[in-house]
């Protein structure tokens, strides 16, 4: 029952609004002791993680550049970006950073962008100077935070699957196998087109309704 604990640690943690990294790290922990490993064991547990999957490690790669990076005016510069152009909208700008996000997870560089690196460093704060060029009051700007990154998520979730060497392909080409559907996976590249169309059709007019919204 104790090994479970780790849950309670990941939820108070997220309540609290403590940095993931963090909160899932020390959840790590605490389970791992609860589980009576020794702590040695725990960050044995912690580096064959780090050496398999890359992802962890890659984390303390981009975040102190991009806190560098912020510390030597990057958000400012990229609100003074938006200040300076004419008919730049909340809508525009997002609907924008959607169809890049999705040509490029459809070429498979689904890397190049994300969340730390270039949504909270550069989108979010242009789409925010946008929003206030526009007269959005603060309450509504924070939403603006909100929808640039759930625009990068549609963007990505919508477009990685027309790249036919992703791993979300291989999935459901195992799945389906499993009931018998032999489906190539060129076959359900080409069937996420429509499906990613569709998404940047729907999300792309949500966008432009917060221009109406100002």
């Amino acid at each position: 029952m104790l090994v479970r604990s780790g849950i309670a640690v990941v939820a108070l943690g997220f309540l609290l609004r403590f940095n993931p990294l963090l909160v899932v790290a020390a959840a790590a922990l605490v389970t791992g002791l609860a589980a009576g490993l020794e702590p040695v064991a725990v960050l044995a547990a912690f580096g064959r993680a780090f050496n398999d999957t890359r992802y962890v490690t890659i984390i303390y790669i981009v975040l102190p550049v991009v806190g560098l990076l912020e510390r030597q005016g990057l958000q400012a510069r990229a609100r003074g970006l938006v200040a300076g152009m004419r008919g730049a909208t909340v809508g525009r700008l997002l609907l924008g950073y959607m169809l890049f996000r999705q040509v490029t997870a459809a070429l498979g560089l689904t890397s190049i962008a994300g969340h730390p690196q270039t949504v909270r460093p550069l989108v979010a704060p242009m789409a925010v100077a946008a929003a206030e060029r526009q007269g959005f009051d603060p309450p509504a700007c924070e939403r603006v935070k909100a929808m640039a990154a759930g625009t990068d998520n549609i963007g990505l979730f919508f477009g990685e699957d027309i790249f036919i060497a992703i791993g979300s392909i291989l999935l459901i080409k195992g799945t389906m196998a499993q009931y018998g559907y032999d489906i190539t996976p060129i076959h359900l590249s080409l069937w996420a087109i429509p499906t990613a169309v569709a998404a940047l059709l729907v999300h792309g007019a949500r966008l432009l309704w917060l221009d109406r919204r100002a």
